[in-house]
């Protein structure tokens, strides 16, 4: 019997579990009830771009009864209620498609559907929307598991069929549509690709409509999903829908090693969180004053050695492949170096105590407590104590 604390990421359902299954996929748990009938309700928190309605119970703004609706993975779009019947967030619903229809779950019901409209930079009196035809019956919702038990057997036998024509493109997911007549092969690849054969094998061995997609490295980890090296989901798959171009340039002005196993995330690509605070050190380092060579001083060329953007600290040394023995030294002092070499002058001499880069690195707490070697002091008194009163040996060959 599986348990339902534990996550199950495979959406093919086995009648014989008693248990409700977690389809991470599509956001939902799936069970059934001991007269058979199957049951799927929503699930938020194993939904990936989950949104939280931070305006319910307030009245829509617009007469239009607008809503979005999730399918797999990232999968979502907008679409009005044709039926009139009353529906909220969680409600499984069949929608319009191209051909035929599909089967989603309502994620996004109000005023919070005009935010992600503007979100997604959709004009609600231009776009087309399609329609919701009703809530999801029992026969959609035994159709949609049905095609759902399908996609990932699909996905390996077309990536035997792309590997047997020697395709160079990969597919990393398959979405069925929910009445199972079409599915959606999600691939990725560094150049054009002429899959016209490999539609028609995918036609003759599945018996279904294709469509091809392609996808880039980023949003193929966030369908897939994981976890960051900051220890959350990923952010392709929690929030983030742009994905924006990002450059060694954002991590050059953070000062961080341009080391590619640790600026490249899952996907192989540099991490969308080096852009975040790209912006905040580019505006620090405009208050700094820019080092393009050595300060030359009257004691011989002084060495950038570091900098704290954030802090506004500068360090200087006169060995540049000394880390020890540096000066920090206020900004506008160097200021007036920098103007005395522009004027054809040498600085003065710095002083003769240099101070070691950087703070103090005693750990101190928020409250007050000490550093956190103070336990080992306190070991190391009572170690004094018990050699003090110890007996030497003769003492204690005599005593015998």
């Amino acid at each position: 019997m599986t348990s339902p604390d534990i996550l199950d990421f495979s959406p093919i359902y086995t009648p014989t579990d008693d248990e409700p299954r977690r389809d991470c996929a599509r956001g939902c748990t799936v069970e059934r009830t001991h007269q058979g009938e199957l049951c799927c309700q929503m699930k938020n928190s194993c939904c990936k771009l989950s949104t939280h309605n931070w305006l319910q119970g307030f009245p829509a703004l617009t007469s239009m009864e607008i809503f979005e609706v999730r399918f797999k993975n990232t999968h979502k779009a907008f679409f009005t209620n044709a039926s009139g019947a009353p529906l909220r967030k969680g409600d499984i619903v069949a929608v319009e498609a191209s051909s035929g229809h599909d089967v989603g779950i309502i994620s996004i019901e109000g005023p919070m559907v005009m935010h992600q409209l503007r979100r997604h930079q959709v004009d609600p009196n231009n776009y087309q929307f399609r329609k919701i035809y009703r809530k999801a019956k029992i026969f959609d919702l035994e159709k949609w598991q049905d095609a759902i038990t399908r996609e990932h057997q699909t996905m390996i036998r077309a990536r035997q069929l792309a590997a047997s024509l020697e395709l160079n493109m990969k597919i990393g997911d398959v979405e069925f549509q929910g009445d199972g007549t079409k599915a959606i092969f999600y691939y990725i690849a560094d150049e054009r690709v002429d899959f016209r054969q490999l539609i028609k094998l995918f036609a003759e061995e599945f018996k279904i409509r294709i469509e091809m997609r392609q996808i880039g490295a980023r949003q193929e980890a966030g369908l897939i999903g994981g976890i960051g090296v900051c220890g959350q989901e990923l952010c392709c798959s929690r929030w983030m829908i742009d994905f924006i171009s990002i450059s060694t340039q954002a991590a050059r002005c953070q000062d961080l090693s341009l080391n590619p196993q640790k600026l490249a995330g899952q996907c192989s690509k540099l991490k969308c969180c080096i852009n975040y605070e790209a912006p905040v050190y580019i505006d620090a380092q405009r208050g700094l004053p820019q080092i393009t060579r050595p300060i030359d001083t009257e004691a011989g060329p002084l060495y950038l050695i570091k900098t704290d953007i954030l802090g506004g600290r500068m360090w200087f040394g006169y060995d540049p492949n000394d880390q020890i023995k540096v000066f920090e030294i206020p900004i506008p002092r160097i200021r007036e170096m920098i103007q005395m070499n522009q004027t054809g002058n040498k600085a003065p001499a710095l002083a003769s105590d240099p101070h070691h880069a950087g703070p103090d690195t005693e750990f101190k707490s928020a409250v007050g407590e000490g550093s956190l070697t103070r336990f080992n002091e306190h070991n190391q008194r009572q170690n004094k104590k018990r050699h003090k009163y110890r007996p030497s040996g003769d003492t204690q060959k005599n005593n015998k």
